[in-house]
């Protein structure tokens, strides 16, 4: 399972701490063991089900908020410097986990998208807390998969926790205007 999702993830490949590289690829293989739905419905499934029709699958938005959030935290470095210090092994690990969650929220019948039981009473923010701390994923990565949606805005979010959230809305909100 490890290298269909090093296949998933080549992204995991910029996270320099292999600790958290390791975290991170650990929290989505016991999420997938974890999930009724397997690596390929990812690539098929919507990623979201608040938005009717979508065509962009799970995996399409997945990988755009990690590579937006990734290029941000390098521009944000690059012209802030020491004045707003930005780790960005931590915005990518981020990235990579914020919907890790979904894999719990979501099931497929009839060959469609649709809430599992599970689903019903637990959002993926905090499933996918939960996947990660059982893979000794750190508190500040933790943080950013609780706060990166909605419920976030309950919380001070840590820069890290912004780029990605923003990186995530910038990359769903367009989406609600279709």
């Amino acid at each position: 399972m490890s290298d269909e999702v090093k296949e998933l993830w080549p992204e995991l490949k910029w996270i320099k701490d292999e600790k958290l590289r390791q975290q991170t690829e650990d929290t989505w293989v016991l999420a997938l063991k974890e999930s009724p739905l397997t690596i390929k419905d990812l690539h098929d499934i919507p990623f979201t089900l608040l938005v009717k029709d979508c065509r962009v699958t799970f995996m399409q938005h997945k990988r755009a908020v990690v590579h937006i959030a990734y290029e941000s935290a390098k521009v944000m470095s690059h012209f802030f410097g020491s004045g707003l210090p930005i780790d960005i092994d931590v915005v990518v690990a981020g990235a990579i986990l914020a919907d890790v969650g979904k894999l719990l929220e979501y099931d497929k019948v009839d060959g469609k998208a649709v809430v599992s039981s599970f689903g019903k009473y637990v959002r993926h923010p905090f499933s996918g807390v939960g996947l990660a701390m059982k893979c000794g994923v750190p508190e500040k990565v933790c943080h950013i998969i609780a706060a990166h949606a909605d419920e976030g805005n309950l919380v001070k979010r840590s820069t890290e926790a912004y780029i990605v959230h923003h990186a995530d809305f910038m990359s769903f909100n367009p989406f609600k205007n279709l």
